[in-house]
């Protein structure tokens, strides 16, 4: 095997690691495991000796310990040490040689009998980008910590940091016991999930947009940006709506974000992520999910639907939407795909790939008549001129009118690209 090969079955192998970390931190349900599970992947993704996971106490302004291996809790100021560095800096601090370096404390050192060679230290940043606290990883068991284990950590970081502030916020909700306050926040952690800005791709007009029934919902879209300005679409719907399908459908996104840096094959991606999917849901849930990867460049479209249908591919010189049908089975029904291939579609000028849930074909009138797929179909028709912001602000209006004052009884969410003429 060449070192080339080497380098690139190691890469995986880490990325895997990762990949692992992320489903075990989004399932563990309680404050001190999660703290250990985290301690567990420094030790393991980072090669090193010891680890401490340092949380920030913002009462007080102090980083303390609950989590370190071979040490007893610990609680300092949080703006000393190099700790406290990483925290108020903000950035990775790599230190060569502990015991020259001014800013290291070396009375932890003495009191353990542990001897601190070199540490790696860094930030971890929540889902609203605040600093929650500092991992720190002592003693590589090879070398000096290196640019690629901080690019490791850093990715690690960002997974520990949203999942610590979840249940963070997961406990001070239990302690508070205010449900209507618990799911708010919920439902903006959500939301927070969701693209700020749509891509920018030449030649393109790419828009998406999400409501959920309840405070938080299961339906969820994403874009995933890819070499050669490829960008990749996701849009994903758990069964039912509220907490739970939220949780869930944030797992699978984190999963396809971490598979995208391994694989830009929709089938790829959503087979592994159906794997792990089927491994950790129960009780008859599933995440209907299509993946799309837009090549502009080539006016193609790769794409691989899970259960999530009809698409509709709006074919502006024939005039008409032609349906797409699903691929394959749900997320997390079977433990595998089968032989499910990655599908191509081309988009000519005005053409569009639309993607949306059901919750939009479904919305019953009082007479329980459903809104359906040919209105669908019969509306972007109707408005094939305007982009695709306009075309959704439209459907969404064109639903509610059809509803005649029913409320939303499923999750709202849709994602239009569109070739411009």
């Amino acid at each position: 095997m060449t070192t080339h090969e080497q380098q690139h079955k190691q890469q995986i192998h880490h990325l895997t690691e990762l990949l692992d970390v992320s489903r075990e931190l989004g399932a563990t349900t309680a404050l001190v495991p999660l703290l250990e599970r985290v301690e567990r992947a420094v030790l393991l993704v980072l090669n090193c000796e010891r680890s401490t996971v340092f949380l920030h106490d913002p009462v007080g302004d102090e980083l303390f310990s609950l989590v370190a291996t071979g040490a007893e809790s610990i609680r300092f100021d949080a703006k000393k040490g190099i700790a406290g560095e990483a925290f108020q800096t903000k950035l990775v601090v790599n230190v060569p040689d502990a015991y020259e370096d001014s800013r290291f404390n070396p009375e932890i050192d003495r009191q353990t009998g542990f001897r601190t060679r070199n540490i790696l230290t860094f930030p971890m940043r929540g889902h609203d980008g605040r600093i929650v606290g500092v991992l720190q990883a002592l003693n590589k068991r090879e070398g000096l910590f290196d640019s690629v284990d901080e690019e490791r950590a850093d990715t690690l970081a960002r997974i520990a940091g949203v999942a610590i502030q979840r249940q963070m916020l997961l406990d001070e909700f239990a302690k508070k016991q205010q449900l209507e306050r618990d799911l708010s926040l919920a439902r903006d952690i959500q939301q927070e999930l969701l693209p700020t800005q749509d891509p920018n791709v030449p030649g393109y007009e790419i828009a998406g947009w999400n409501r959920p029934a309840d405070e938080t919902g299961g339906d969820c879209y994403d874009y995933v940006h890819f070499e050669n300005g490829r960008i990749g679409v996701l849009l994903a719907d758990a069964t039912g709506h509220g907490i739970g399908p939220a949780l869930i459908v944030s797992q699978c996104r984190a999963m396809v974000h971490t598979l995208a840096m391994m694989s830009d094959d929709p089938a790829t991606i959503l087979a592994q992520a159906n794997t792990f999917l089927e491994n950790d849901l129960s009780g008859g849930r599933f995440v209907a999910t299509v993946i799309c990867v837009l090549t502009p460049a080539r006016h193609v479209a790769r794409y691989l639907s899970c259960g999530q249908g009809p698409l509709l591919h709006y074919q502006r010189a024939e005039g008409r939407c032609r349906e797409v049908a699903a691929d394959t089975f749900p997320l997390g029904i079977v433990p595998e795909l089968g032989e499910s291939q990655s599908a191509e579609l081309h988009l000519d000028p005005g053409d569009m790939f639309v993607l949306m849930t059901d919750g939009y074909f479904e919305w019953a009138n009082p007479a329980t008549d459903q809104f359906g797929i040919e209105r669908v179909a019969d509306l972007i028709h109707t408005h094939r001129d305007v982009g695709p912001k306009e075309i959704i602000n439209r459907l969404n209006e064109a639903v509610i009118a059809f509803g005649e004052g029913t409320p939303q009884a499923d999750d709202l969410t849709a994602v239009i690209i569109k070739r411009s003429l």
